[in-house]
């Protein structure tokens, strides 16, 4: 190919909150596909909250991305030349792939996707990772039963709209918990959240909560961690469950994070808080893809995202994650598949 590539490296790593100096892009050339590989181009690229922790060098349960290498994420793309038997040029695939224009990898890093089935965007989100990290920590941990009150924090986020989405089918009442009044107001007009709380307009947000849930809690999924948390925890019922998908509350921060002790409550309250990452349930990723792919299919499911486009735009969507800009999944389009 007589095309160029580029790709974006971590530059440094950040002290607090990241910012563009902490991303480099560098110019580079198309690597030619040897036996058993293929070449893809970069259609949608995925930015989530979780890569903050990676540009770390703290310990944590997947390696940190190193200074000067190519950052990786969740990409969903389209083989524009292979060397593989597995893979022809037009088959449009996914996989955890440099933030490049394009990537030559071995066949097995990436799996086929159905763009005639969902739009290619779905496979980043509500039928990706995203999704099943909400069907997991929800079903597997929170077990929600007809009745019950399932509270959501960052509920306007890719994860907690679909958490929220799958309480609803169980026969939950759900909360959600979000940052502005228009992420509030689609959780109820358009997900039929039953109460939607925006921690940014309310005095107290223990009272909010309290309000809310004149029940109590009995599923609190949890994706921010800090002050939200806290208030949550005050109402849980007992024997409530927690499934801790996040924290990005706390991620940028550059000292311990401080906060009320949870040991009493959960002790009070016999809940069972358990954190989890999505990776833990791979033995069980075709069944929960096989559901999500139902429900969205029957109408059960929505999902959002927020594009934007252009690869030099890559830096300024996983910024802008911590600014709470994104309704739904925060993707960055880099082209147009060829058909």
């Amino acid at each position: 190919m007589n095309e160029n590539n580029q790709q974006i490296v971590l530059a440094s790593r950040p002290e607090g909150m990241p910012t563009n100096e902490n991303f480099e892009y560098q110019e580079t050339s198309i690597v030619e596909p040897q036996d058993g590989e293929i070449l893809v181009k970069t259609i949608y690229l995925s930015v989530d909250p979780y890569m903050r922790g990676r540009m770390s060098s703290a310990k944590s349960y997947v390696a940190p991305f190193e200074v000067a290498e190519v950052i990786h994420g969740n990409v969903v793309g389209e083989v524009v030349e292979s060397k593989s038997s597995l893979y022809e040029a037009g088959d449009k695939v996914m996989g955890m792939l440099g933030w490049r224009r394009y990537n030559t990898v071995e066949d097995a890093a990436v799996r086929k996707v159905d763009g005639s089935a969902a739009p290619l965007s779905a496979y980043l989100g509500i039928l990706g990772l995203t999704g099943l990290t909400a069907y997991f920590g929800l079903l597997d941990i929170g077990r929600p039963a007809e009745g019950e009150t399932v509270v959501v924090s960052g509920a306007a986020g890719a994860v907690g709209m679909a958490a929220g989405q799958i309480a609803k089918l169980r026969g939950a009442r759900v909360i959600g918990i979000a940052g502005t009044d228009k992420k509030t107001e689609y959780l109820k007009s358009e997900l039929r959240f039953n109460e939607a709380i925006n921690y940014n307009t309310i005095d107290n947000l223990e009272d909010a909560v309290k309000q809310a849930c004149p029940q109590g809690v009995d599923v609190y999924f949890d994706n921010v961690g800090g002050p939200v948390s806290d208030a949550v925890m005050t109402q849980l019922n007992d024997f409530a469950r927690i499934p801790v998908c996040g924290a990005i509350s706390s991620y940028n921060k550059t000292g311990e994070d401080e906060g009320p002790r949870v040991q009493p409550t959960l002790v009070k309250s016999r809940a069972l808080i358990q954190g989890f990452i999505v990776g833990d349930y791979a033995p069980r990723f075709q069944e929960g893809s096989e559901k999500l792919a139902d429900w969205l299919s029957d109408g059960k499911l929505k999902y959002e995202e927020t594009i934007v486009e252009g690869f030099e735009q890559v830096p300024k969507a996983f910024l802008g994650l911590f600014s709470g800009e994104n309704l739904g999944k925060q993707l960055v389009k880099v082209s147009e598949p060829s058909e």
